[in-house]
């Protein structure tokens, strides 16, 4: 488990002793590029889950678990809900799990915010997640994302949409990006927690270990800089990640994608992409571990690996 220098708790690591403690978890599921990652970080107050501008970047259950002295909320941070097909042919493998994931942290879930881009259009929004609200069994809250963008009483219409869904408890207006109105959403989903013990040691951030989250960071900036199909055919896997009392932590990594030719744009000309995906990737990760970090990288192909059950076994989907 990833657990951070800084103590998150009070010394008392699972509360046993506070009868007004609570503990549980809450999904935080949505439309690709609603904002779920952003809202995560910003509760969170560091990055766990990787952000970028193209949909689907999410494609793990993130669990983060946000501890003060009175409670504990772990957070299950999902990827974007897809439109339902009618052919199963048009749906990689991939693409089922990620829907899977979805399932299962509803299921396990005390509570759900479903985060709602406050730009698109509520209607088509609320069409796109009628089973998301039907099939709900716990109590949800609609946060709604992004009123940056909106002016006057765009907002208010927006929230009104969704106030208007019989399981909707609270419609929540906030900018995750710039932090307002974060602190409603978790006083929110902290009073829906069951009242007991916290469920891990108050220092732990997430049950997925450092090399977990090199290997999202590494994925983000192959988000990040590269364009069209590229990203989405890539996946990374962490061979060797060793820390050392002398000199820089060794994470050695490759790059997985399902074209000869993808390759050859993952490494670019003399090798100049991936000379500048490993320096970008870099800073991330030794701004994330707090220490310096050699990074070894190289890219392999292993054909049509989104639509290989063995193959996302392999790579932990």
């Amino acid at each position: 488990m990833f657990q951070p220098g800084e103590d998150y708790g009070s010394g008392d690591s699972f509360s046993d002793n506070n009868p007004d403690h609570r503990a549980g978890y809450v999904a935080i599921v949505g439309k690709p590029n609603a904002g779920k990652s952003t809202l995560l970080n910003a509760i969170m107050r560091q990055k766990l889950s990787i952000v970028t501008s193209k949909a689907q970047t999410t494609r793990h259950r993130i669990i983060a678990a946000h501890s003060e002295d009175d409670f504990q909320c772990i957070f299950l941070d999902t990827p974007g809900v897809l439109r339902p097909v009618t052919r199963p042919e048009d749906r990689s493998k991939l693409d089922e799990r990620m829907m899977q994931s979805v399932k299962r942290a509803s299921k396990d879930a005390d509570a759900m915010l479903v985060i709602i881009d406050a730009s698109d259009r509520p209607a088509q929004t609320l069409t796109f997640l009628a089973s998301t609200f039907e099939d709900a069994a716990v109590p949800l809250a609609v946060v709604l994302n992004k009123v940056d963008l909106l002016f006057g009483n765009e907002v208010e219409e927006a929230a009104q949409v969704f106030r208007d869904v019989p399981k909707v408890e609270a419609v929540i207006p906030v900018a995750a990006a710039t932090g307002h109105n974060v602190k409603a959403v978790e006083d929110w989903a902290v009073s829906h927690l069951p009242l007991g013990p916290a469920l891990y040691p108050k220092d732990t951030v997430s049950e997925h270990p450092e090399r977990f989250f090199v290997g999202e960071i590494i994925r983000e900036k192959i988000f990040q800089l590269y364009q069209q199909e590229v990203p989405y055919c890539t996946t990374v896997q962490i061979n060797d990640f060793k820390e050392r009392d002398m000199g820089k932590d060794l994470v050695s990594a490759t790059v997985f994608v399902e074209q000869d030719s993808q390759k050859g744009i993952l490494i670019g000309r003399g090798g100049a992409a991936l000379k500048q995906l490993g320096s970008a990737a870099r800073t991330d990760i030794e701004d994330f571990l707090g220490r310096p970090v050699f990074l070894d990288m190289t890219v392999k192909v292993k054909e049509k690996w989104r639509k290989s059950n063995e193959s996302l076994n392999e790579f932990g989907y």
